[in-house]
């Protein structure tokens, strides 16, 4: 049996998500052909260019024209003609993909992005392929480019993304409450003690962690301007080699600053909260790390609604301004059993089971792993 799992590398959520499937069905069923893709390895260079230099401007430099383009692409008069034209130009630059699962035409197709999932449903469509598609959707909301007539299976993050799917027209059974994947490094847990002495901290002071994806956005230094004198601080800075050098420069007592980062897990372990974006994987970590977030510098369109999605269960604070961070910061610290209760709130929601469910609706519609 074949199994394609396929992202598209704009934002580093689509491909960890993959990347954690991959991992499971490997370990888990080694026999079975299993292979990862970028989608975007398989474009036209200049379509492949503008779709990752496109997203990595618009998320640093232009988040109202992401906004806007959010919006305008949601809903509206203009949605159907802006989906069609979107639609082809995807398919007229993405014939190398096309035809690699034309190709390979595997049992499954499994996808953590919606231009993987939309030309898989097309050649599905069109019978040019006999695949079981599972789209993953990798966010708590869910934009139309999610879907597609000829998937076989979404797997949601939680009900709140069920019912965006059952508004949007989609057949309830076709929609499977999996959670969004984590690297099963982040469904474990740690001693405390032990990890912090690992990473050279303090594991028995009030610990914040501040994170906010690869491009390092945000006020980051000013919030740590702000609390480092209440609070032990760990900053991941990951790509902003800027922010890295200004930090370390400053030397914030009590304040350990990282670069990019493989144990993000042993950081989120040793924290009681995380100033974070609220990206659908970081989310879905964050979860099952039982770590209480505070979400800033939320991207218009599908993190924003990831931080309203979260707040429908209490879970989640969004500042209306920096120095708010400190006083819900310090509040957390004065409180212990608000972080109490909104970890039991948590619980209620994460899926520490998403990869097993995963594999398990491979394993129900094939006769292929040995589940």
């Amino acid at each position: 049996m074949k199994i394609i799992i396929t992202y598209a590398s704009a934002g580093a959520g689509h491909f960890k998500a993959a990347k954690a499937i991959y991992d499971y069905l490997k370990d888990r069923s080694p026999e079975t052909d299993t292979e990862i893709i970028d989608s975007l390895e398989k474009t036209a260079a200049f379509f492949r260019y503008a779709y990752i230099r496109g997203y990595s401007f618009t998320i640093r430099r232009a988040h109202f024209f992401w906004g806007l383009a959010y919006r305008l692409t949601d809903s509206g008069f203009f949605y159907k003609f802006i989906r069609a034209a979107v639609s082809l130009i995807n398919r007229l630059n993405t014939k190398s993909f096309s035809d690699f699962l034309i190709r390979e035409n595997p049992e499954f197709i499994i996808s953590t992005h919606f231009l993987s999932s939309e030309i898989a449903a097309y050649l599905k469509k069109g019978g040019r392929i006999k695949s079981r598609l599972i789209t993953i959707i990798t966010d708590f909301g869910v934009h139309p480019f999610w879907i597609s007539d000829a998937t076989d299976i979404y797997g949601v993050a939680c009900d709140f993304t069920e019912r965006q799917l059952l508004l949007k027209g989609v057949d309830k059974a076709r929609i499977k409450e999996f959670g969004i994947p984590v690297d099963t490094k982040f469904l474990k847990r740690y001693a405390r003690a032990e990890t912090a002495g690992k990473l050279g901290i303090d594991g028995n002071k009030f610990t914040v962690l501040i994170m906010t994806g690869s491009f390092g956005l945000g006020p980051i230094k000013d919030i740590v301007k702000l609390l480092y004198r209440d609070v032990q601080i760990l900053v991941i800075c990951a790509n902003n080699k800027k922010l890295y050098t200004d930090l370390k420069k400053a030397e914030f007592p009590g304040v350990k600053v990282f670069g990019f980062v493989d144990n993000a897990h042993e950081l989120m372990a040793v924290s009681d909260t995380i100033i974070t974006k609220p990206g659908g994987l970081s989310i879905s970590e964050i979860l099952n790390m039982e770590l209480i977030p505070v979400f800033i510098s939320a991207i218009p369109g599908q993190e924003r609604i990831n931080a309203q999605a979260l707040k429908t269960y209490g879970i989640g604070v969004s500042p209306a301004s920096i120095p708010d961070i400190r006083n819900i910061v310090l509040d957390f610290k004065a409180h212990p059993s608000k972080l109490e209760d909104i970890k039991a709130r948590m619980r209620k929601i994460k899926k520490p089971d998403a990869l097993r469910e995963i594999y398990n609706a491979v394993c129900q519609n094939s006769a292929g792993p040995a589940c």
